[in-house]
């Protein structure tokens, strides 16, 4: 009998797949730290505590968006929409500051307010994403199709609701009672943004569903194989249909925000807005092919997105390249993430 000894040559490549596997797990924080200290040499005053506001109250839009994303990439599914609903659900905010609920039958009018302006933006974009989820699981449509339709469907009703308009200084009024609005946008508690804030909670709480409940581990078996966790009494339909409304609710919080910081809606906001969603979400370790991702890690890439987008534009580079820099890292995401799904493997079969 021949007895094999392991050599010092032997377990190095070993040793060299484990350290790449690390590096390639931490890519996120990697890319974080390198951005932040690139701009931090390149662009005057991006180490500031107002460039740091500034950058936390945008990197919370996209993250909102990129939350709710994260839940719908994770069961194998993509939405197209959710710029469209930021847009759409900034403009339904706008009219009820505005103009309230006309009553035409009773000749009065109806003015909610700000928290009864918030509940029925946030209805709207929950409804939005109901309707997507039914058409890919009640009428067998491809999520992309089906996104990308409804993507048209809210950007042309955002339209619509003001003929294109904006929805000017939504302030409110004294005497209907719906003052308030823009204190989401731009109010502070201890010093922070309450946007902050407000991204803290629904993070915490998204961990919390998607790491410690059935309905989380449920996501994740949808994502890593439907026909199995079908098997395992799974009710796979339901499970799509919750993370498409948990998408379109995540992009009415991010359409509320955005038009209080603005005190004001248009109906093209947040027009791209679900690529940079895709992105931190990507870049955050989320598989496109489902069942593999933590919302962490999206918070992470929401990160550095916002930082890369904000430093860009302090180094006064032009939109078209940002726009090109920004598909390169997507692309070089996702290329990442293939390395590291095939060196694993490998590692298991060796």
């Amino acid at each position: 009998m021949t007895n094999t000894v392991a050599t010092p040559a032997a377990e190095a490549p070993k040793g060299q797949s484990t350290l790449l596997l690390l590096l390639l797990k931490l890519r996120t924080f990697i890319a974080l730290i390198a951005v932040v200290v690139f701009f931090s040499l390149m662009a005057p005053n991006f180490v500031s505590v107002a460039n740091a506001v500034i950058v936390s109250k945008h990197v919370a839009i996209n993250a909102f968006l990129a939350i709710g994303m994260t839940f719908v990439i994770l069961t194998g599914g993509i939405d197209l929409s959710v710029g469209a609903i930021v847009g759409l659900v900034g403009m339904v905010a706008g009219a009820l500051v505005l103009y309230g609920i006309p009553l035409e039958m009773f000749g009065v009018v109806i003015y909610p307010n700000v928290w009864e302006v918030i509940g029925i933006a946030l209805l709207v974009g929950t409804f939005v994403g109901l309707v997507n989820g039914l058409l890919i699981t009640r009428m067998q449509v491809a999520p992309f199709i089906a996104t990308l339709g409804m993507l048209y469907v809210a950007r042309g009703t955002a339209l619509l609701m003001s003929g294109g308009s904006t929805f000017p200084n939504l302030i409110g009024k004294p005497e209907f009672g719906n003052q308030g609005f823009p204190a989401l946008g731009a109010g502070t508690i201890l010093g922070i943004p309450l946007s902050i804030w407000l991204l803290l909670v629904v993070a915490g709480v998204a961990a919390y569903v998607a790491t410690k409940t059935p309905f989380g581990r449920q996501i994740y078996a949808v994502g890593g194989n439907e026909r199995a966790a079908t098997l395992s009494g799974v009710s796979v339909d339901r499970v799509k249909l919750a993370v498409y409304m948990i998408s379109g609710f995540c992009a009415a919080i991010a359409g509320l925000v955005v038009a209080s910081q603005l005190v004001a809606s248009h109906p093209a906001s947040g027009e791209t807005f679900e690529m940079n969603a895709i992105a931190a979400a990507v870049l955050g370790g989320t598989s496109l092919s489902g069942g593999r991702g933590t919302i962490g890690g999206t918070i992470v890439g929401a990160f550095v997105i916002g930082v890369l987008s904000d430093g860009l534009v302090m180094m006064g580079v032009s939109e078209f390249w940002q726009m090109v820099i920004k598909g390169v890292v997507i692309v070089g995401a996702v290329i990442l993430d293939q390395m590291q799904r095939r060196i694993a493997r490998n590692a298991r079969l060796g």
